[in-house]
């Protein structure tokens, strides 16, 4: 028995180590440290994960590999259970710890960072194609804070997860390391504390307050803006953190080299360490994240409610929960089931896309041209190349989206084409959405840019 057991973990092993193999050393490290044999048997291998959201980013990513490579090894198939197994803290003997030892553990376990929302852990947390680059990345400075990828700028719209994820390393680094001084601030506190320091002349607890701490966090660069005080007190203090190797990091709705009236300084420190944007959610996603949000309000929503709402509202993780809040506010209240012909009655504002009258085809084609790196006169000349018709078939589609021009007037501002090519095109572009999940993205970065330059 014993003999077969340690047959079975030592293809686990062996299976870690091709999987090891295939992906980053950073991306092992985070998602694969934490995994312990438990047990296997003829069908299945028990393993065991520090966390629930371990275990659903395991089992997202890499199940099928991980199976894959256990039946390779085995020569049958074998599947895979996981268990949660949170760690304590390691003793130098196998004895029960004492009434003491355990009342401070869980003190530990329990206190609450006063600055910090405690609900924005990255459990909580869902991991897509459009975020994940940025959650592994606070990920991996939350487990070894100072020690690389300072700075960190994590920079996006509205609503897709930027305070969620900071405040998440700094809710992670405080329970893990209590040693460790953990300060988080938005930029407008940052800079109205400065100004009371100044009028009251406490301009050196101040200073203390921000250099002596090991994790700065500071939420809304973008409000550095005008503010050429706050700006050289923020530059001498992210030197005085970076010179002692203490971690900073910080969001904002934009990059850096957006951010007008920036000095040029402080722009090079920020732009000094790692920044990661954040896409909005893509279908998949967005499906994840409402049922995660149902199952968190304990609510029965049937499915195909939940997919009504992931195809209409493809803006940010904030407008779902406002349309899932409004459909349980609404049951609640009128003590009915939520069906799907309540969901399209109850949520058909939030479903309107109004269009903008002010937005013009013409900078459409301006802005999506100047995208693909193409002339303004291409998408409305006569060339069907590859590289011409993909881009204009996503300015047709945006034009539908944007405006109120109908088919056949906006086939006329594409040199003269019929409606049929439009709706041909807003089609292609469509079916395109739901095979390559780059298509959103690009279409979402595009409409920002749109309305950005149309404002």
């Amino acid at each position: 028995m014993e003999s077969g057991r340690r047959s079975y973990e030592s293809f686990w092993k062996q299976a870690l180590k091709d999987i090891a193999e295939d992906i980053s050393d950073q991306e092992f490290s985070t998602w694969f440290r934490g995994i312990e044999y438990v047990s296997g048997s003829d069908t299945q291998i028990a393993l065991s994960v520090p966390s629930s959201f371990i275990k659903d980013q395991i089992s997202q990513r890499y199940l099928p590999k991980i199976e894959e490579k256990l039946a390779e090894l085995a020569g049958h198939e074998l599947s895979v259970k996981f268990s949660i197994q949170k760690k304590s803290a390691s003793r130098t003997t196998h004895e029960e710890p004492k009434a003491g030892a355990k009342a401070e553990e869980a003190s530990t376990r329990k206190r609450q960072h006063p600055q910090l929302n405690k609900e924005y852990t990255f459990e909580r947390f869902i991991i897509g194609e459009s975020n994940s680059f940025a959650a592994n990345a606070s990920l991996a400075i939350s487990k070894n804070p100072g020690t690389g990828y300072n700075p960190c700028l994590i920079y996006g719209g509205v609503g897709l997860g930027k305070t969620h994820l900071v405040q998440a390393i700094g809710n992670s680094v405080y329970r893990e390391f209590p040693d460790l001084k953990v300060a988080y601030v938005t930029v407008e506190t940052f800079a109205n504390e400065f100004i009371l320091s100044i009028q009251k002349k406490t301009g050196h607890q101040f200073k203390n307050k921000y250099r002596l701490v090991d994790v700065l966090l500071i939420d809304d660069i973008q409000f550095l803006e005008g503010k050429e005080g706050t700006q050289e007190e923020l530059f001498h203090t992210f030197n005085a953190l970076y010179d002692a190797n203490k971690q900073m990091v910080f969001t904002s709705d934009r990059p850096v080299s957006d951010i007008r009236s920036l000095s040029d300084r402080l722009r090079s420190r920020f732009e000094r360490g790692l920044n990661v944007d954040l896409q909005p959610p893509n279908y998949e996603t967005r499906i994840a994240i409402l049922n995660r949000k149902v199952e968190e309000k304990k609510v029965k929503i049937p499915d195909e409610v939940v997919e009504l709402i992931c195809r209409n509202i493809n803006t940010n993780v904030r407008d779902l929960e406002k349309a899932l809040t409004k459909l349980i506010a609404y049951a609640e209240l009128v003590n009915k089931h939520i069906t799907l012909e309540i969901a399209h009655q109850q949520l058909k504002d939030f479903f309107a896309q109004p269009s903008q009258k002010n937005i013009t085809i013409e900078l459409i084609q301006k802005i999506v041209s100047e995208y693909f790196g193409l002339t303004y006169k291409d998408l409305r000349g006569k060339r069907r190349t590859k590289a011409v018709a993909f881009p204009r078939q996503v300015a047709m589609y945006l034009s539908r989206e944007l405006t109120e021009y109908s088919t056949t007037e906006v086939g006329g501002e594409f040199g003269g084409r019929d409606h049929t090519t439009v709706m041909h095109a807003c089609q292609k572009i469509e079916d395109r959405m739901k095979i390559d999940p780059n298509i959103e993205p690009t279409l979402q970065s595009l409409v920002k840019r749109i309305k950005e330059n149309n404002a």
